[in-house]
């Protein structure tokens, strides 16, 4: 496939997968991953340091579908609305089965008769392969820049 085509559909698998979460189509969001499918939020003074410690970690798409679970019949929170903004994505590398792929994100939150305000942001880590006629994630790595996060981060970055 042709670079300008490979860029459009890891576009669309961003967009569509930024989509489903701010659309709150939250049961959509593991089907964005393979099976082993690998979901982790670190902090970026954790990951420059290389320490394992993750704010919301998913090693698999069971897992996911149980945070799904947990968001929807678990969890008390103020209803919000989300946007994703997606920025400067590049392809790094790219091998016969796996594309490594980076981008910047900011997401913005909305608190029901509230003001917009930047929720989180920071960069993502990719790791893309295809999974029949789709591209799928097989690990997404959210690295946030902020130091303190609100205890409100229950949702999918």
């Amino acid at each position: 496939m042709q670079q300008d085509g490979l860029r459009a559909e890891i576009e669309a698998l961003f967009y569509d997968y930024a989509e489903a979460i701010d659309q709150d189509r939250l049961e959509e969001w593991p089907e964005f991953f393979v099976e082993d499918g690998v979901y982790k939020i670190v902090s970026r003074e954790n990951f420059d340091r290389g320490l394992p410690l993750a704010t919301m970690l998913c090693e698999s798409k069971a897992m996911m579908k149980d945070r799904v679970n947990a968001i929807r019949n678990l969890s008390m929170f103020a209803p919000r609305y989300l946007r994703h903004l997606i920025t400067n994505v590049r392809v790094k590398t790219q091998g016969v089965d796996e594309i490594a792929v980076r981008s910047n994100y900011a997401v913005l939150q909305t608190l029901l008769g509230g003001e917009t305000s930047v929720f989180n942001a920071g960069r993502y880590v990719d790791q893309i392969v295809r999974d029949g006629d789709f591209l799928k994630f097989k690990s997404r790595l959210c690295i946030y820049d902020t130091t303190v996060i609100p205890n409100s981060l229950i949702y999918p970055l």
